[in-house]
């Protein structure tokens, strides 16, 4: 946690917004979605803002704009550090790291630091928050719950917080619902000392973001802080094949619900003999019923199936999920073309979730590999690329290839990306799959993972 226990449990035993924050001004540092939506929802709540972000660009300069418009003092390409010091509360937009000099500042100064995420679940106090966090799926599960809450009628069929709306942006609507999907990465849960679901997932633990975290014990650390209010009236939806998971969950107060792919005692598992996903004893549907692609979107939905109300109707929850299908850039099948699948999964950000991508696929793999290295192990990916050929590309490429060679065919590509494709095309026969599925983070050539997914799409669309 950025903030100290101590000043979080004063300040929560007093109120949800307390009255100190009032009596100065409260710095909201970063200006992208969710520091817009986090300084509009501050000055709702009459306080004085001041918000900016080290960087300066049209999108950042539209932003501040946007908060001057509001009545916030907000600036670009820099950060008063003097003026954060004297805040009353620093709000975090997730792409501000811990080290980063106004955060330190504020640090410094002894202030409270909270993330966007915890300042919006403060101004919901009664809407009920399905909380789902994970090292991959954790977009599809909130997804699923949502579809599943919208189908219940209990709630909207949209997340909010990682994807979606920012969560300030639902504080600030004039009615909130009464549930509500709520997607976290490990950034955000940092610092969210308030959040509390009346049910949180945990969809499986892997090495992530190692380009900004010092180790693998740490990015752990902050996904345990899903848990930070557990007691014995939480409700916590865990996997039950990831054992990672049951080691940072076993002395939980709360009570623990599993999905596994193997274990017939847990709350919701596969049968694979009979074809079904069960859902605490019972068949809920078939397997073959369910849309998607791979046995990681089964387990996806058996978390959602579990984490949603307990008493909503069975028959509700087995119709969202026969209606759901692949998010964009996960998995998402584009088209067939000469006998080749072209797969677009560039939201597969790790190596664990390459891995998971090229299972689902019952096909020979052109498996397209790179992007801006995030430290994980590509090695891993070997024992699974029996019948696969893989074009390495991007700042990661060069890794990527030596990581493997020996173990996989393997062409390296620079940062041409048409290049990339063009080559994958040469390389795959009828009866292939070409899988985007890069196991890095897009910036080294793009400004997105939902970009690079764009551009891979549209070319396949000009085939």
């Amino acid at each position: 946690m950025t903030g100290e226990a101590g000043w979080f449990e004063r300040e929560r035993a007093v109120e949800p917004i307390p009255s100190a924050w009032r009596e100065g001004e409260a710095a909201v540092i970063g200006l992208a979605r969710s520091g817009l939506a986090a300084g509009r929802l501050l000055r709702r709540l009459g306080l004085r803002v001041y918000a900016s972000d080290a960087k300066d660009t049209p999108a950042l300069a539209e932003a501040a704009t946007a908060l001057r418009a509001e009545g916030c003092d907000a600036a670009t390409g820099g950060h008063d550090l003097a003026r954060i010091a004297k805040a009353r509360i620093v709000v975090l937009s997730p792409g501000v790291p811990p080290t980063a000099p106004p955060v330190r500042a504020a640090l410094d100064a002894g202030l409270g630091v909270i993330s966007e995420v915890d300042l919006a679940a403060r101004c919901l106090p009664h809407t009920r928050l399905i909380v789902t966090t994970g090292t991959k799926g954790k977009s599809s599960t909130a997804s699923m719950i949502a579809a599943i809450l919208a189908a219940a009628g209990l709630g909207p069929a949209e997340v909010a917080g990682n994807i979606g709306a920012p969560l300030s942006d639902v504080a600030l609507r004039p009615v909130h619902p009464m549930w509500l999907s709520v997607e976290v990465s490990s950034f955000q849960l940092h610092d969210s000392p308030f959040l509390c679901p009346a049910a949180g997932v945990l969809t499986n633990l892997s090495p992530d973001h190692l380009d900004r975290y010092a180790s693998v014990t740490d990015y752990y650390g902050d996904k345990a802080l899903l848990f930070w209010n557990d007691g014995p009236g939480c409700r916590w939806i865990l996997n039950g094949d990831d054992p990672e998971v049951a080691l940072m969950t076993e002395a939980l107060a709360g009570r623990r619900e599993l999905f596994s792919l193997e274990v017939p005692i847990a709350d919701a598992w596969l049968d694979r003999t009979g074809g079904w996903l069960v859902l605490r004893g019972l068949p809920l549907m078939r397997r073959g019923d369910l849309r998607l692609l791979g046995d990681h979107n089964v387990a996806n939905a058996l978390a959602a199936a579990l984490a949603v109300p307990p008493d909503t109707d069975r028959d509700v929850i087995a119709t969202a999920l026969r209606g759901f299908h692949a998010l964009h850039h996960r998995l998402e099948p584009v088209r067939e073309v000469g006998g080749v699948l072209w797969v677009n999964d560039s939201k597969a950000t790790t190596v664990s979730a390459a891995l998971s991508a090229v299972r689902a696929i019952d096909r020979p793999v052109v498996l397209l590999l790179g992007g801006k290295d995030k430290g994980g192990d590509f090695a891993q990916l070997a024992p699974a690329l029996a019948t696969a050929r893989v074009i390495a590309f991007g700042d990661a490429g060069e890794r990527i290839a030596r990581e493997l060679e020996g173990k996989v065919p393997v062409a390296r590509e620079g940062h041409d990306f048409e290049r990339v494709l063009a080559a994958a095309r040469a390389m795959a026969a009828p009866g292939d799959a070409v899988l985007l599925s890069p196991a890095c983070s897009s910036f080294d050539m793009f400004d997105s993972a939902e970009q690079r997914g764009e551009r891979f799409t549209a070319w396949v669309g000009g085939l």
